[in-house]
Protein backbone atom coordinates (compact mmCIF):
# COMPACT_ATOMS: atom_id res chain seq x y z
CA UNK A 1 0.00 0.00 0.00
CA UNK A 2 1.04 4.10 -0.43
CA UNK A 3 1.49 6.27 2.65
CA UNK A 4 3.05 9.46 3.20
CA UNK A 5 6.15 9.03 5.52
CA UNK A 6 8.70 11.21 7.54
CA UNK A 7 11.95 9.73 8.11
CA UNK A 8 13.45 13.34 9.03
CA UNK A 9 12.03 16.34 10.25
CA UNK A 10 12.09 19.87 8.18
CA UNK A 11 10.21 21.65 5.79
CA UNK A 12 6.36 19.50 4.69
CA UNK A 13 7.88 19.39 0.99
CA UNK A 14 11.38 18.23 2.07
CA UNK A 15 10.74 15.60 4.47
CA UNK A 16 7.26 14.43 3.09
CA UNK A 17 7.71 11.42 0.83
CA UNK A 18 5.01 8.84 -0.79
CA UNK A 19 6.29 5.27 -0.17
CA UNK A 20 5.14 1.85 -0.96
CA UNK A 21 4.80 0.18 2.74
CA UNK A 22 3.75 -3.58 3.89
CA UNK A 23 0.30 -3.55 4.83
CA UNK A 24 -0.56 -3.14 8.31
CA UNK A 25 -1.41 -6.18 10.53
CA UNK A 26 -4.32 -6.90 12.66
CA UNK A 27 -4.38 -7.28 16.06
CA UNK A 28 -6.84 -8.30 18.51
CA UNK A 29 -9.07 -5.05 19.67
CA UNK A 30 -8.28 -3.20 16.04
CA UNK A 31 -9.94 -3.37 12.64
CA UNK A 32 -8.65 -2.18 9.75
CA UNK A 33 -9.77 0.44 7.58
CA UNK A 34 -10.06 1.66 3.88
CA UNK A 35 -9.04 4.93 4.09
CA UNK A 36 -11.56 7.30 1.85
CA UNK A 37 -11.31 10.53 3.04
CA UNK A 38 -8.22 11.98 5.58
CA UNK A 39 -8.84 15.71 6.90
CA UNK A 40 -5.54 18.17 7.40
CA UNK A 41 -5.28 19.40 10.22
CA UNK A 42 -2.12 22.23 11.35
CA UNK A 43 -0.63 20.30 13.75
CA UNK A 44 0.11 17.88 10.80
CA UNK A 45 2.68 20.60 9.52
CA UNK A 46 3.83 21.04 12.99
CA UNK A 47 4.72 17.62 13.57
CA UNK A 48 6.65 17.14 10.18
CA UNK A 49 8.47 20.01 11.28
CA UNK A 50 9.31 18.49 15.35
CA UNK A 51 7.59 21.60 17.06
CA UNK A 52 4.43 20.03 18.40
CA UNK A 53 4.27 18.96 21.60
CA UNK A 54 3.95 15.42 20.58
CA UNK A 55 6.76 13.97 18.49
CA UNK A 56 6.64 10.60 17.27
CA UNK A 57 9.45 8.10 16.74
CA UNK A 58 10.74 8.40 13.02
CA UNK A 59 9.98 7.00 10.57
CA UNK A 60 6.25 8.31 10.91
CA UNK A 61 3.05 8.77 8.90
CA UNK A 62 1.03 11.90 10.45
CA UNK A 63 -2.58 12.47 9.69
CA UNK A 64 -4.77 12.18 12.63
CA UNK A 65 -8.27 12.04 10.95
CA UNK A 66 -9.96 9.71 8.68
CA UNK A 67 -13.10 8.19 7.40
CA UNK A 68 -13.41 5.24 5.72
CA UNK A 69 -14.73 1.29 5.23
CA UNK A 70 -13.83 -1.43 7.73
CA UNK A 71 -12.19 -4.24 5.80
CA UNK A 72 -10.92 -6.40 8.29
CA UNK A 73 -11.47 -6.93 11.99
CA UNK A 74 -9.22 -8.39 14.82
CA UNK A 75 -10.55 -10.63 17.77
CA UNK A 76 -12.89 -8.95 20.77
CA UNK A 77 -14.25 -6.29 18.34
CA UNK A 78 -17.92 -6.07 18.29
CA UNK A 79 -17.69 -3.31 14.92
CA UNK A 80 -18.53 -5.29 11.81
CA UNK A 81 -17.00 -5.34 8.62
CA UNK A 82 -18.32 -2.86 5.65
CA UNK A 83 -18.88 -0.59 8.30
CA UNK A 84 -18.76 3.07 7.39
CA UNK A 85 -16.76 4.99 10.16
CA UNK A 86 -14.97 7.57 11.43
CA UNK A 87 -11.38 6.73 13.18
CA UNK A 88 -8.39 8.46 14.88
CA UNK A 89 -5.16 6.59 13.96
CA UNK A 90 -2.43 6.50 16.28
CA UNK A 91 1.15 8.09 15.34
CA UNK A 92 3.34 6.92 14.31
CA UNK A 93 0.74 5.06 12.04
CA UNK A 94 -1.22 8.15 11.24
CA UNK A 95 -4.14 8.67 8.31
CA UNK A 96 -2.36 9.93 5.52
CA UNK A 97 -2.25 6.68 3.74
CA UNK A 98 -4.47 3.71 1.85
CA UNK A 99 -5.19 1.75 4.91
CA UNK A 100 -4.67 2.03 8.58
CA UNK A 101 -5.33 0.24 11.58
CA UNK A 102 -6.95 1.36 14.24
CA UNK A 103 -7.99 0.16 18.38
CA UNK A 104 -11.72 -0.10 17.96
CA UNK A 105 -12.04 2.80 21.43
CA UNK A 106 -10.65 5.22 18.71
CA UNK A 107 -13.31 4.30 15.77
CA UNK A 108 -16.56 5.87 15.73
CA UNK A 109 -19.61 4.47 13.28
CA UNK A 110 -21.24 7.23 10.66
CA UNK A 111 -24.61 6.83 9.04
CA UNK A 112 -24.51 5.77 5.64
CA UNK A 113 -25.29 9.09 3.85
CA UNK A 114 -22.64 11.36 5.57
CA UNK A 115 -20.22 11.51 2.71
CA UNK A 116 -16.48 10.17 4.31
CA UNK A 117 -15.14 13.75 3.00
CA UNK A 118 -17.81 15.39 5.28
CA UNK A 119 -17.07 12.89 8.08
CA UNK A 120 -13.46 12.73 7.97
CA UNK A 121 -13.78 16.87 8.61
CA UNK A 122 -15.83 16.90 11.32
CA UNK A 123 -14.60 15.01 14.41
CA UNK A 124 -12.02 17.30 15.87
CA UNK A 125 -13.64 20.46 14.79
CA UNK A 126 -17.04 20.09 15.95
CA UNK A 127 -15.42 17.58 18.92
CA UNK A 128 -14.22 20.24 20.33
CA UNK A 129 -16.17 23.02 20.20
CA UNK A 130 -19.38 21.19 21.10
CA UNK A 131 -17.53 20.33 24.60
CA UNK A 132 -16.55 24.14 24.53
CA UNK A 133 -20.15 25.74 24.40
CA UNK A 134 -22.20 22.46 25.97
CA UNK A 135 -20.05 21.45 28.43
CA UNK A 136 -17.47 24.39 29.39
CA UNK A 137 -19.49 27.16 28.85
CA UNK A 138 -23.55 26.05 29.52
CA UNK A 139 -24.44 28.16 26.84
CA UNK A 140 -28.13 28.93 26.93
CA UNK A 141 -31.16 29.61 23.98
CA UNK A 142 -30.61 34.00 23.68
CA UNK A 143 -27.52 34.34 24.74
CA UNK A 144 -24.50 36.24 23.14
CA UNK A 145 -21.92 34.00 21.58
CA UNK A 146 -18.68 36.02 19.96
CA UNK A 147 -17.18 33.54 17.47
CA UNK A 148 -13.00 34.59 16.80
CA UNK A 149 -11.98 33.11 13.55
CA UNK A 150 -15.62 32.32 11.87
CA UNK A 151 -14.45 31.12 8.80
CA UNK A 152 -11.70 28.55 10.28
CA UNK A 153 -12.83 24.41 10.79
CA UNK A 154 -12.98 24.79 14.55
CA UNK A 155 -14.89 28.30 14.41
CA UNK A 156 -17.49 27.49 11.61
CA UNK A 157 -18.32 24.51 13.79
CA UNK A 158 -19.01 26.76 16.72
CA UNK A 159 -21.11 29.29 14.73
CA UNK A 160 -23.23 26.60 13.53
CA UNK A 161 -23.05 24.94 16.75
CA UNK A 162 -24.10 28.12 18.44
CA UNK A 163 -27.04 28.62 15.83
CA UNK A 164 -28.47 25.08 16.44
CA UNK A 165 -28.11 25.61 20.11
CA UNK A 166 -30.39 28.70 19.83
CA UNK A 167 -27.49 31.37 20.51
CA UNK A 168 -27.39 35.14 19.05
CA UNK A 169 -24.20 34.33 16.85
CA UNK A 170 -21.79 37.22 16.35
CA UNK A 171 -18.58 35.68 14.74
CA UNK A 172 -15.42 37.80 13.80
CA UNK A 173 -13.28 37.26 10.68
CA UNK A 174 -10.38 38.61 8.18
CA UNK A 175 -11.36 39.87 4.93
CA UNK A 176 -14.95 40.65 3.20
CA UNK A 177 -14.90 36.86 2.08
CA UNK A 178 -14.52 35.09 4.87
CA UNK A 179 -16.85 37.70 6.31
CA UNK A 180 -19.28 36.59 3.75
CA UNK A 181 -18.90 32.37 5.06
CA UNK A 182 -19.41 33.76 7.98
CA UNK A 183 -22.84 34.82 7.80
CA UNK A 184 -23.89 32.23 5.50
CA UNK A 185 -23.12 29.97 8.03
CA UNK A 186 -25.79 31.57 10.17
CA UNK A 187 -23.83 34.49 12.28
CA UNK A 188 -26.64 37.62 12.89
CA UNK A 189 -23.65 39.65 12.53
CA UNK A 190 -19.66 39.00 11.01
CA UNK A 191 -17.15 41.83 11.61
CA UNK A 192 -13.78 42.35 9.17
CA UNK A 193 -11.62 42.29 12.44
CA UNK A 194 -9.27 44.13 9.67
CA UNK A 195 -11.45 46.66 9.20
CA UNK A 196 -13.37 46.92 12.66
CA UNK A 197 -12.95 47.45 15.98
CA UNK A 198 -15.09 44.42 16.99
CA UNK A 199 -15.25 45.56 20.99
CA UNK A 200 -17.38 48.28 19.52
CA UNK A 201 -19.25 46.20 17.48
CA UNK A 202 -19.99 43.79 20.11
CA UNK A 203 -21.48 46.05 22.58
CA UNK A 204 -23.11 48.43 20.04
CA UNK A 205 -24.90 45.21 18.91
CA UNK A 206 -25.36 44.32 22.98
CA UNK A 207 -26.66 47.45 23.79
CA UNK A 208 -23.65 47.69 26.13
CA UNK A 209 -23.88 44.19 27.75
CA UNK A 210 -21.33 42.29 25.55
CA UNK A 211 -20.82 38.97 24.95
CA UNK A 212 -22.40 36.02 27.30
CA UNK A 213 -19.62 33.57 25.82
CA UNK A 214 -16.61 33.86 23.50
CA UNK A 215 -15.15 31.40 21.64
CA UNK A 216 -11.18 32.43 21.17
CA UNK A 217 -9.09 30.26 19.06
CA UNK A 218 -6.71 32.88 18.83
CA UNK A 219 -5.72 34.79 22.06
CA UNK A 220 -2.65 37.10 22.27
CA UNK A 221 -4.51 40.56 21.38
CA UNK A 222 -7.94 38.92 20.69
CA UNK A 223 -8.15 37.79 24.09
CA UNK A 224 -6.93 40.93 25.42
CA UNK A 225 -9.92 43.00 23.69
CA UNK A 226 -12.30 40.32 24.05
CA UNK A 227 -12.22 41.04 27.77
CA UNK A 228 -13.48 44.50 26.96
CA UNK A 229 -16.79 43.25 25.55
CA UNK A 230 -17.69 40.43 27.81
CA UNK A 231 -21.13 40.40 29.90
CA UNK A 232 -21.63 40.16 33.20
CA UNK A 233 -21.30 36.55 34.51
CA UNK A 234 -19.82 36.00 30.65
CA UNK A 235 -17.49 32.65 29.74
CA UNK A 236 -14.39 33.28 27.57
CA UNK A 237 -13.36 29.87 26.18
CA UNK A 238 -9.03 29.96 25.63
CA UNK A 239 -9.58 27.13 22.68
CA UNK A 240 -5.91 28.15 21.21
CA UNK A 241 -3.40 30.51 20.61
CA UNK A 242 -3.04 30.81 16.68
CA UNK A 243 -2.34 34.73 16.90
CA UNK A 244 1.19 33.47 18.16
CA UNK A 245 0.85 34.89 21.63
CA UNK A 246 -0.08 33.54 25.17
CA UNK A 247 -1.90 36.56 26.63
CA UNK A 248 -1.85 36.82 30.54
CA UNK A 249 -5.22 37.38 32.17
CA UNK A 250 -5.53 39.95 35.02
CA UNK A 251 -7.38 38.49 37.91
CA UNK A 252 -8.37 41.79 39.28
CA UNK A 253 -10.02 42.03 35.78
CA UNK A 254 -11.72 38.91 35.91
CA UNK A 255 -13.17 39.54 39.72
CA UNK A 256 -14.57 43.46 38.83
CA UNK A 257 -16.63 42.24 35.83
CA UNK A 258 -17.63 38.81 37.38
CA UNK A 259 -16.35 36.54 34.08
CA UNK A 260 -14.78 33.04 33.94
CA UNK A 261 -11.90 32.26 31.67
CA UNK A 262 -11.92 28.36 30.64
CA UNK A 263 -9.49 26.51 29.26
CA UNK A 264 -10.68 23.99 26.64
CA UNK A 265 -8.14 20.83 26.39
CA UNK A 266 -10.46 18.45 24.39
CA UNK A 267 -7.67 15.84 23.97
CA UNK A 268 -7.58 15.37 27.80
CA UNK A 269 -10.93 15.27 27.95
CA UNK A 270 -11.40 12.52 25.38
CA UNK A 271 -8.72 10.26 27.56
CA UNK A 272 -10.42 11.06 30.91
CA UNK A 273 -14.56 11.26 29.64
CA UNK A 274 -14.47 8.72 26.28
CA UNK A 275 -17.94 7.67 26.76
CA UNK A 276 -18.92 11.24 27.09
CA UNK A 277 -17.02 12.15 23.78
CA UNK A 278 -19.17 8.96 22.41
CA UNK A 279 -21.91 10.72 23.37
CA UNK A 280 -21.21 13.86 21.99
CA UNK A 281 -20.30 12.10 18.81
CA UNK A 282 -23.75 10.78 18.33
CA UNK A 283 -25.61 14.39 19.26
CA UNK A 284 -23.51 15.54 16.14
CA UNK A 285 -24.59 12.68 13.93
CA UNK A 286 -28.22 13.79 14.83
CA UNK A 287 -27.75 17.34 14.22
CA UNK A 288 -25.96 16.45 11.01
CA UNK A 289 -28.80 14.03 9.71
CA UNK A 290 -31.39 17.41 11.18
CA UNK A 291 -29.54 19.35 8.47
CA UNK A 292 -28.22 21.82 11.51
CA UNK A 293 -24.48 21.42 11.05
CA UNK A 294 -22.10 20.70 7.91
CA UNK A 295 -18.82 21.21 7.80
CA UNK A 296 -16.97 23.58 6.05
CA UNK A 297 -14.65 22.46 3.42
CA UNK A 298 -12.04 25.02 1.69
CA UNK A 299 -10.76 22.04 -0.87
CA UNK A 300 -10.57 18.33 -1.53
CA UNK A 301 -7.29 17.08 -3.12
CA UNK A 302 -5.65 14.00 -4.35
CA UNK A 303 -3.76 11.51 -2.01
CA UNK A 304 -0.86 13.07 -4.64
CA UNK A 305 -1.06 16.55 -3.20
CA UNK A 306 -1.19 16.14 0.51
CA UNK A 307 2.28 18.28 0.37
CA UNK A 308 0.66 21.40 -1.85
CA UNK A 309 -2.25 20.94 0.82
CA UNK A 310 -0.51 21.30 3.59
CA UNK A 311 1.60 24.01 2.33
CA UNK A 312 -1.94 25.74 1.78
CA UNK A 313 -3.11 25.27 4.93
CA UNK A 314 0.43 26.52 6.55
CA UNK A 315 -0.20 30.03 4.39
CA UNK A 316 -3.47 30.87 6.56
CA UNK A 317 -5.41 31.59 3.46
CA UNK A 318 -7.65 28.89 3.61
CA UNK A 319 -10.88 28.58 5.28
CA UNK A 320 -12.79 25.55 7.07
CA UNK A 321 -11.36 22.30 6.71
CA UNK A 322 -8.78 20.69 3.68
CA UNK A 323 -9.18 16.95 3.01
CA UNK A 324 -7.45 14.53 0.79
CA UNK A 325 -8.92 11.80 -0.78
CA UNK A 326 -6.82 8.03 -1.24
Amino acid sequence: MRAWVVKELGEVREVLRLQDVPMPKVLPGTVLIRVEAASLNFFDILLCKGKYQEKPPLPFTPGAEIAGTIEKTGAGVSLKTGQRVFALPQLPAGGFAEWVVVPEEAVYPIPEEVPATEAAAMFITYQTSYYALHRCARLQPNEVLLVHAGAGGVGSAAIQLGVAAGARVIATAGGPEKVHICRELGAEAAIDYRTENFVEVVKTLTNGRGADVIFDSVGGDVFDLSRKCIAFEGRLLVIGFAGGRIAEAPTNHALVKNYSIVGVHWGLFRRLMPEKVREAHEQLMSLYQAGHIRPLIFKQFSFEELPDALELLQGRKTWGKLVVTP
